[in-house]
């Protein structure tokens, strides 16, 4: 059977302290768990303009049936789905019903506003473009929180839990 492929994407850190970005790391310790069907577009820039035309370009390119867009929430401390992305006039939600998603997992919360960096930027543009130019694609953005060795274990299964129940659900 031939799978469609998910996308999954991270950024590369943007301060000067930040020695990781824990979406980007979080992948890398998980890539050899996820289906072979995966697709990862690693070290995104962050940057207002260039992130969302590399993701779509991606999505433009290979089609998939998922994209989970992953970035860093420093302040954060559970791993979020996010539901929405928030332009200058308008919002868009993912099409994802997130409290079934969620229910499946040990400590993951739905967020209702992801920000307003390059994150809310980025997401906003993915759902727009794949709800009006790629309809048979969807879009979750996840906000990572920094990881510890206290709350890999918890990220870890709830990540993997939240990626193999949409394989099996799209």
């Amino acid at each position: 059977m031939t799978h469609r492929p998910i996308l999954l994407t991270s950024f590369r850190p943007w301060k000067a302290h930040q020695a990781e970005n824990s979406s980007e790391a979080m992948l890398s310790r998980l890539v050899h768990r996820l289906p072979h069907h995966v697709r990862w577009l690693q070290d995104l820039i962050v940057n207002f303009e260039l992130a969302p035309v590399q993701v779509i370009a991606q999505v433009q390119q290979y089609r998939p049936k998922l994209v989970i867009c992953c970035g860093m929430a420093e302040k954060r401390k559970h791993l979020t789905v996010e539901r929405w992305g928030k332009g200058k006039t308008e919002k868009r939600a993912t099409r994802l019903d997130l409290e079934a998603l969620v229910t499946n997992t040990v400590d993951t919360h739905i967020s209702e506003d992801a920000g307003s960096f390059v994150c809310n930027s980025l997401y906003y543009r993915l759902l727009a473009h794949v709800q009006t130019e790629q309809p048979q694609t969807y879009g979750l953005f996840v906000h990572v929180p920094k990881l510890s060795a206290e709350n890999w274990p918890v990220i870890e299964f709830d990540f993997l839990r939240l990626v193999q129940r949409l394989d099996e659900l799209l």
